[in-house]
């Protein structure tokens, strides 16, 4: 049985939802605490500014882990970036 082609679509939908969410959680966290993004880099051990402003336009697909050092950098809970 083939897979409908719609079916992908809704979850790529979904998909850019979500990280359009996560987008607009994150700048609203850094920009609460008055920091760009190249100070919010320089608070992670790995993650730079362009990544971080592609993050948060959700034009980058990341790992968890890089959800959790943004949010360790934030001093915020993980659920606080992915919250609707």
């Amino acid at each position: 049985m083939a897979i409908k082609p719609q079916y992908f679509s809704a979850m790529e939908k979904k998909y850019a939802e979500i990280y359009s969410r996560i987008g607009n959680n994150l700048k609203k966290a850094r920009t609460e605490l008055k920091l760009s993004q190249e100070q919010l880099a320089k608070r992670t051990s790995k993650i730079d500014r362009s990544k971080i402003s592609d993050i948060e336009n959700a034009k980058e697909d990341f790992m968890f882990s890089t959800l959790l050092e943004l949010a360790n950098a934030l001093d915020v809970d993980v659920e606080e970036l992915t919250r609707r």
